[in-house]
């Protein structure tokens, strides 16, 4: 019965996304999605694309060893799109351009927009491939073997299958198909909350009595939080994937209001399984231990607790959440080749083709990053935010300083990348380095973007 289901699921999600962008012609509509995304698409497509089976399985784990602390730890979308939506949203879809790097295009010139849009490109890799493995993760349970060889294998066809969702209709499909996707996850979460002790209902009374809270924050230090916060409010502004939803919105109304809603509902599906995986390591130690990470549990419990029928439907929803992520950053970063480096502007009723080859391609790159360099999720995603933090400066500045010029936005992204990479070398990992990152990295972004700009004249 689960497997009927999810083929079934599968099959109607790959025959919507082919059907919903039967009409999709012009590689202006491929992209964009003829920016005239209403409110309740708006939303469900800006939370599917924060909803994702990489965050979720990193995000999740912090559970298993903080508790109910660890809720704490989802409040980075709370604040990063609520910041998002007070200070950029309405500013994006004013300048309603093809790519975040347009921008910095249009305030510092073709060189830095080429330049910032590079980094980004680099940066997508890197959540790319993140997603790919965590999928991988997520969909090993229920196929046999977990050899490297077998891994490798496992990706492809994951890789394959979400390309298949998206690459006839663009945006257009991937828009469509992440309603569905909302609709599917405000009943999967619930049941992984529900289900994740087994015979134990959900205690957060209980699950402190065994994680207390003091102990929670020596597993999850107020300051990781407090950096990620920061990070995500500084890094989000920024990021391509979600300002091509935004140039896709009807109007800049609808854009802040989206992503305002989008932030409530975001910190809200992340928070529950955080208790989930509290609960599931409390109430099932033989499981825990039998566990080859704790980015397995969510797995765990869909596997093993799920009733017949309905693990079917999850892991069909848990490809259709990876999926519509993955694909919404190929997508984003399609529009960042087209429009950077190949003028989109001037080819906008040209055909989808040469988009479904770029698609293909990110796709491939993706897949081999995901099995050559992705390790630990949760780092890695975080690692990856290295050059999108250190554009902050300019992307702010461009918007409301007028005195900016292109020698601090370039002295800003290029002091940023550095103590990023520096952080990240000389105390690494183990030795936190996201909090030297950001409260160091904060003040020589911004202090060195204000000094340089005052110290030369703008163009």
């Amino acid at each position: 019965m689960d497997i009927v289901l999810f083929l079934s699921i599968l099959l109607f999600i790959l025959f919507y996304g082919w059907w919903s962008g039967r009409k999709t012609k012009s590689e202006s509509s491929y992209l964009l999605a003829n920016r005239k995304t209403t409110l309740f698409p708006l939303v469900a497509t800006l939370v599917m694309t924060e909803f994702n089976t990489s965050t979720l399985i990193g995000f999740s784990s912090v559970g298993a060893t903080a508790g109910v602390w660890g809720v704490l730890l989802p409040l980075v979308f709370l604040f990063g799109l609520g910041f998002y939506a007070l200070v950029v949203a309405r500013k994006w879809k004013e300048f309603n351009g093809f790519s975040t790097a347009g921008f910095f295009t249009k305030v510092y010139g073709k060189s830095v927009g080429k330049t910032v849009s590079a980094l980004l490109l680099i940066a997508m890799l890197g959540f790319t491939a993140t997603y790919i493995k965590s999928m991988t993760f997520l969909f090993q349970p229920i196929f046999i073997g977990s050899t490297l060889e077998y891994e490798w294998l496992l990706s492809l066809f994951i890789t394959c299958l979400v390309l298949l969702l998206a690459i006839r209709g663009g945006l257009v499909s991937i828009i469509r198909i992440d309603v569905l996707g909302f609709l599917a996850v405000l009943v999967l979460i619930p049941l992984i909350y529900y289900f994740s002790g087994g015979s134990h209902s959900p205690s957060v009374s209980h699950i402190l009595e065994a994680i207390p809270l003091q102990e929670g924050q020596k597993a999850l230090p107020p300051e990781f939080i407090l950096s990620l916060v920061i990070l995500t409010m500084f890094t989000y502004i920024s990021a391509p994937w979600y300002s091509q939803k935004i140039f896709a919105a009807e109007s800049p109304k609808t854009a802040y209001t989206a992503v305002g809603i989008s932030a409530i509902l975001v910190f809200v599906l992340y928070a529950f399984p955080v208790i989930a995986v509290a609960n599931f390591s409390i109430h099932n130690l033989g499981f825990s231990m039998k566990l080859q990470s704790v980015q397995h549990t969510i797995p765990s419990i869909v596997d093993h607790f799920f009733p017949v029928g309905s693990k079917g439907f999850a892991y069909a929803i848990f490809l259709v959440i990876g999926g519509t992520t993955l694909a919404g950053v190929w997508s984003a970063m399609n529009t960042m080749i087209i429009g950077d480096f190949i003028n989109l502007e001037n080819n906008a009723s040209k055909g989808i083709g040469r988009s479904m080859i770029i698609m293909t391609t990110i796709s491939l790159l993706s897949w081999l990053l995901s099995n050559t360099v992705v390790d630990r999720i949760l780092d890695k995603l975080i690692l990856a935010n290295i050059p999108v933090f250190a554009i902050s400066f300019a992307l702010l500045a461009g918007f409301y300083w007028k005195k900016v010029t292109k020698f601090g936005a370039v002295l800003s992204m290029i002091l940023g990348v550095v103590w990023g990479v520096f952080s990240y070398l000389y105390w690494g990992e183990a030795g936190g380095y996201t909090t030297y990152w950001v409260f160091g990295g904060l003040p020589i972004i911004f202090g060195s973007g204000i000094v340089g700009s005052l110290i030369t004249t703008r163009n």
